[in-house]
């Protein structure tokens, strides 16, 4: 195994406050991503979310005698992908170990795993953590430490009965991706980022869902605390968190707990945790295992797993774009770092996006999908997939602002409609009487009105020519926000500079 290094100099940033003094975090993750394939690691099982319990199982599954594992090639080239995309090392030969525990969900005894000798080795993802006040990121890069295949447990249910728990052994055997990081996380807002980046790019690759809530994407939370600059404390593992906002308040929960048992004198025990989500703490689990409490062995019914430089040359020519390089390019497009960064944040929100900025303004594009739609999203509690605005929608809005048929301020009004009504904007303009004014003669009429009523607003704005807004202001109200704002400034300009 690699040795552990630290490789970050202290940030008084990043310090948690103590009685005493600050302290530093570290944090490492697993991460347990269940690989996008239609069957299961080493059985032909379905992986289907949501079928009736214990309907997708296999003989391998249950763990019948005789029954042999045989390796799914999809689930090899998926793990192949993701080491692709986090710049790491693909390993061309590595193997499979039994990893021995006794769990009522593991019909087996022990879970096929790799220790020694994962498929992929060390990589880097940089994240990006902000925004601070001035819209700015910061770019950390988080080592990894490995990426191994491993199959899934079973789910035992405790609620479903009052005196017995049930066991459904449809993701028995569900293939795994386990993403180790090392211990280079010296925030709570560097694990969220680094755990959303994390599933950015594998839905990006299409490797996993990562969808938390389903338990397709959980994580394990290793946190210790340290006086800054000196060497490693002793961790205590946070054990399936399902939700990046549970992880941070884990994680404060923990470091916390931590402190003050530091600061009383006292000493942290290596242990497994668990985080209740509605007492907001960590709770003891067990002590924490080691690699020879499990006593690994190689599993005798699987060879050892190989592939030439060929295999991974093909996947890689047919990689994506990932997100560290459409946020170049949105940014070579003209969009600020912020921007672009909300934008591949997740993929479905990048490929709205691009709908939407087809043969139009990138900027533009941006401002409304980020902040009317994303926006509007946001305060409903929809995901981008369940917009009510498809992207042809808000791209004829843009559209339609673009030809001077609607001000800004009405496309507000025009949006409204679309997202509680559906339709085509243009119609929904046309049949509603939206459109703007353009007729210099209307418009005239209503500036020399509202002229002609403020004659010491008009003295006022030619000393003062940047009281002229409060006139455009009113001109637009008369209209009910229908005239033209530029033929309303210039008409203004002309007629009060005169």
């Amino acid at each position: 195994m690699t040795a552990i290094v630290d490789t970050r100099t202290p940030n008084p940033k990043n310090f948690f406050p103590g009685q005493d003094h600050d302290w530093e975090l570290v944090i490492g993750l697993e991460v347990h991503a269940q690989v996008t394939s239609e069957a299961k690691l080493f059985s032909g099982a379905s992986t289907g979310f949501g079928a009736e319990q214990n309907s997708h199982v296999s003989l391998v599954d249950a763990a019948m005698p005789g029954m042999l594992p045989v390796i799914n090639e999809e689930c090899v080239k998926q793990a192949v992908r993701t080491g692709l995309g986090l710049n790491a090392m693909i390993n061309n030969r590595s193997a499979f170990d039994r990893k021995n525990y006794f769990y009522p969900d593991l019909p087996q005894g022990y879970q096929i795993s790799q220790l020694y000798h994962p498929i992929v080795g060390e990589g880097t993802i940089t994240i990006q953590v902000g925004p601070d006040k001035d819209g700015k990121f910061e770019s950390v890069d988080v080592g990894i430490e490995r990426l191994h295949l491993e199959q899934d447990a079973g789910k035992s249910m405790h609620d479903q009965h009052p005196t017995m728990s049930y066991v459904d052994l449809n993701r028995s055997g569900v293939a795994l991706m386990e993403i180790v990081s090392k211990p280079d996380i010296r925030s709570i807002d560097e694990a969220k980022a680094y755990v959303t980046k994390l599933r950015s790019i594998v839905r990006y690759l299409g490797t996993c869902d990562g969808n938390m809530d389903q338990g397709s994407m959980r994580a394990d939370v290793n946190v210790s605390v340290r006086k800054p600059g000196s060497d490693f404390g002793t961790r205590c593992e946070i054990k399936n968190v399902n939700s990046i906002r549970f992880m941070g308040q884990a994680i404060d929960y923990e470091a916390r707990r931590q402190i003050d048992i530091m600061e009383a004198g006292g000493s942290i025990e290596q242990e497994t945790r668990l985080f209740d989500p509605v007492k907001g703490e960590t709770r003891s689990m067990r002590s924490k295992e080691e690699a020879h409490d499990y006593r690994y062995f190689p599993d005798p019914d699987l060879l050892p797993l190989e592939f030439d430089d060929a295999f991974v040359e093909e996947l890689k020519a047919d990689l994506p774009e990932l997100p560290d390089e459409k946020r170049a390019r949105f940014m070579a497009d003209g969009l600020s770092e912020y921007d672009a960064s909300i934008l591949v944040s997740d993929k479905a929100i990048a490929d709205y996006f691009e709908q939407v900025a087809s043969g139009r303004d990138a900027k533009m594009a941006a401002n409304w999908t980020i902040n009317d739609l994303l926006g509007a999203l946001n305060k409903d509690g929809k995901s981008i997939e369940d917009s009510p605005v498809t992207a042809a929608q808000l791209g004829g809005i843009i559209d339609l602002i673009k030809a001077d048929t609607i001000s800004g301020k009405i496309a507000k009004d025009v949006f409204e409609i679309v997202w509680n009504e559906g339709g085509d904007p243009a119609k929904i303009v046309e049949d509603r009487g939206m459109a703007q004014v353009t007729d210099t003669g209307a418009i005239e009429a209503a500036v020399d009105e509202i002229i002609a009523a403020n004659p010491d607003k008009v003295e006022q704005a030619r000393e003062k020519p940047n009281m002229i807004g409060w006139f455009v202001g009113q001109v637009m109200k008369a209209t009910r926000g229908k005239a033209n704002p530029k033929a309303v400034n210039e008409l203004l300009r002309v007629k009060i500079g005169g």
